[in-house]
Parts: structure tokens; sequence; C-alpha cells
């Protein structure tokens, strides 16, 4: 029989018990629901009316803040104008505008956007044009993807496949063909502010996967310029050279995952920018609309659209049999070209840079504390990393104190997202000075009372 009885946040027990939830305890969670119900600006309002500083960017993807009122009038007048416009075979002003716009943004040669759904549909597609244009090469062997251990990737199957977080991939068992290099997460670099000094020789490690799988079968090397998901890792000084070198070298295409760290997040456009590489496929999302409306895109370079549309079928046919029903949806591309006026009318890039300096002496001002075992930022991004403690020592229960981190956060009023041993920290782009030394102070007072 369903239970219709209504709990205090206004949800009846059927309503629980119906959505099973993403990337959630969901037997814990409805034990004890944490319900949002409005957002502004830098703060959440949840369903006791209780403000909570949102930081994480929502899931890193509301930088400018919530409810912009240049999004919201953008997204109402696109849905009053044209809500739905076919994604096949047919074509609507704004995606055009978005795409070129995108293009501006990006490192010289890359300039041909394709629309996908999400972050994780942006890695699926940069991994099919990848294999798809080795086949229009005429090098129909090179199929094999190289990850990197502690990457994210999305949670579809190429993208867990070439993904390096145990926990996402082991239920769902045989992926896509793919080896994984070693992550940068070393001693040598613990407690490092900004990109750490040790590790750029990892990247050498694709000469050992080159020499195993021959380079006739790796169609490409798949990385996060800042690895987020698994806990903030910045790349150290030199390795995303080095890998871009060997990729070339290899005749290896290289795909940056930059669903994370574009728009912003590393205190300029992209993370290629900020880190002086540039790759042959980037992927993008959250941040392109804020948050507002799911869209992603995979941006590729001249030379390999080239390579598709060079066919001697007849015109009217398909370069790329790949696609989405929401590709390049009219009212995400309203609200992405409202994001991407904000970041450029509000200069955030240069924001983020000019208070990351604050953000990173903050953080590591936590360092000494109880249960800290390293820390780790690059721009507003940031991490702790959380060892067991106490009655878990030995005990495999590594996201056991990070969640009750979390937890005990809420309840003074942070949000902060807990992963693995982590706990990871994506500050609004608007943050002020004020917030980040409340939220650190409710950080280090929240370390000092978990036992």
């Amino acid at each position: 029989m369903t239970n219709n009885k209504t709990n205090n946040h206004g949800i009846s027990q059927a309503q629980l018990d119906a959505h099973w939830m993403a990337f959630t305890g969901n037997r814990e969670f409805k034990k004890d629901p944490r319900i949002i119900v409005s957002a502004k600006g830098n703060y959440y309002t949840d369903s006791n009316g209780r403000q909570i500083f949102d930081g994480l960017s929502g899931l890193w993807t509301c930088g400018a803040g919530h409810a912009r009122p240049e999004i919201t009038e953008a997204v109402s007048n696109q849905v009053a104008t044209l809500d739905y416009s076919p994604a096949f075979q047919f074509g609507h002003p704004k995606s055009f505008e978005l795409a070129h716009r995108i293009t501006e943004l990006m490192p010289e040669g890359l300039n041909r956007v394709f629309f996908t759904g999400s972050g994780s549909d942006a890695v699926e597609t940069a991994l099919k044009i990848a294999r798809g244009y080795w086949r229009k090469k005429g090098m129909a062997s090179k199929t094999r993807f190289i990850g990197r251990a502690k990457g994210y990737h999305g949670v579809n199957f190429g993208g867990i496949s070439v993904g390096g977080i145990g926990p996402n991939r082991a239920i769902y068992g045989q992926g896509i063909e793919a080896g994984h290099l070693p992550h940068t997460m070393i001693n040598e670099n613990k407690y490092a502010k900004g990109m750490p000094a040790h590790g750029a020789n990892l990247a050498d490690e694709l000469e050992e996967m080159v020499a195993l799988y021959d380079s006739s079968n790796i169609a490409a090397v798949i990385v996060e310029p800042l690895a987020g998901s698994a806990g903030v890792i910045p790349p150290p000084v030199g390795y995303l050279k080095r890998l871009r070198e060997l990729c070339t070298k290899h005749n290896v295409l290289l795909i940056f995952d930059e669903v994370i760290t574009a728009f912003g997040r590393m205190g300029s456009n992209t993370g290629a920018e900020e880190f002086g590489v540039t790759p042959d496929l980037m992927t993008v999302a959250k941040q392109l609309t804020n948050g507002v409306i799911p869209m992603g895109a995979v941006i590729a370079k001249q030379e390999i659209y080239d390579t598709f549309m060079d066919t001697a079928g007849p015109e009217y046919m398909l370069e790329l049999p790949h696609g989405y029903t929401y590709s390049a949806h009219p009212v995400a591309c309203a609200a992405a070209l409202a994001s991407l006026d904000i970041l450029a009318k509000d200069n955030l890039p240069e924001r983020v840079k000019s208070i990351a300096p604050y953000f990173q002496e903050a953080l590591h001002g936590l360092k000494g504390l109880s249960h800290i075992t390293d820390i780790r930022n690059y721009g507003l991004a940031g991490a702790l990393s959380i060892g067991a403690f106490g009655a878990d020592q030995g005990k495999a229960e590594p996201g056991k104190r990070p969640y009750e981190i979390a937890m005990k956060m809420w309840q003074k009023g942070f949000y902060v997202r807990y992963g693995g041993d982590t706990i990871q920290l994506g500050l609004p782009f608007t943050t002020e000075l004020t917030e980040i030394d409340s939220l650190m102070n409710a950080l280090g007072e929240t370390l000092s009372e978990v036992k």
C-alpha cells in the first residue's frame, strides 16, 4: 500500500521511495532527507529555512552564483519564442551564435563545436570522434584509449572505462579497451600549493604503454587538466606539456576533459589556456550554462573536422552518424549565451585569479589539524585528504570520516562535497573573502569535533 504521509520536508514517503537518487546513499538519505528548496547568489535555502553556503558551486556548475536574473530572463524569453527545435537536419540561430562564442574562448586551433546534453555525453562523443577519425584516416586499428588512475570522465561506458575511480567501474563489468596512466598524487607533492613540483616524469609512462600496445592501436589519451572528482589533483609542472609532446610523437590524439575546469574555475577560460597546452579535442559542460540547463560540448581541431567532411559520398549524407535529441537545445543555448555574457561582463576568470591566493592560504591554514593528511588546490578548487582514525584505523571505510565531516558542515550551514577519502571545495567565483573565512573556520571547528 502506498504511504502518502508527508514528512516535515513536505515530501510524502511514497514520493521519497519513488526516486532512485544519483550518486547517493539512498538508504541513509531517506532516513533524514536534506532538501534544498531555493537558491540565490552563493547560498541555498533548505526546507527548514536555513541559509547554506554553496561551497561546491552546485556540482562545480554554478560559479556565477545562483538565480542570475540575466540567465532567468534569457531562458524565459527562449521558452516563449522557440522551446524546442529538431536537433537533426535543422538549425536555429542561437546554436551557431553559441558555437562561435565558445570558439572565441578556446586556445587557437580548437574551432569546431559539437553539442551534447551533458559532460558524460561529451566524453562519449569525443571518444567516438577519436575512433572515427582514425578510421577515416585509414588506421582502423587505433581503437584503444589511455586514461589515468583517479580520472573521472562521466558515467557512460566509455567514460567509466577510461576513468580511473574503482567504485565507478567495479559492478559494471567489461567496458571498452583502455589502459591507465598513474595518477600524480604522490608523497613528494603533499601539501603543495598550486601546481606541485614533482611528477612530470609520470607522463613518460605513456612511452611504456606505447611499447605495450603499439601506437598503431591507440586512438587517444584522455585526462582532466586538473582531476576534480577524485579530490582536486593539480597537474605537476611540465606534466601536461610532456603528455602533449608524447601524443604528438606517437600520433595519438590528446583529449582534455574540461567539464570542471572550463569557463573560469582555473582563473582562465580553460585549463588548456591556464596550463599552456592545447589538446586535439576538449569536452566542456557544467559552467557552460552556469548549471541552469544540462548541456555539454566537444570542441575539435579544424583538421579533425575536415577529415570527417572529406568524403566521397553525396553532400546530404551524414559525415558523423552521432548526436542527441537535445544537442544544441535552444533553451540550453540561451542559458549558455547568458552565462558566457556574465563571465565576460563580470570578468569572472580574473576575479577567480585575484581571490585564489587568499583561498589557497586559508585552505592551507588548516594544515596541522587532526585527521588531515594532505591539502591540494588550484584556482577556486581545493581538497582535504582525511585519514582514517580512532576505531576506523585499519578498516576499509575511507569515506566514513569525510561523510561525517560533510554532514556536520551541512548542519553548520555549509555545503561541501565528500568523496572517497576527501572533502572537496569548489567555491563560487562570486565568493567574498569573508565567506572564505567563515567556511574555513567552520571546517577547522568541525575537524576538531569529529572523533
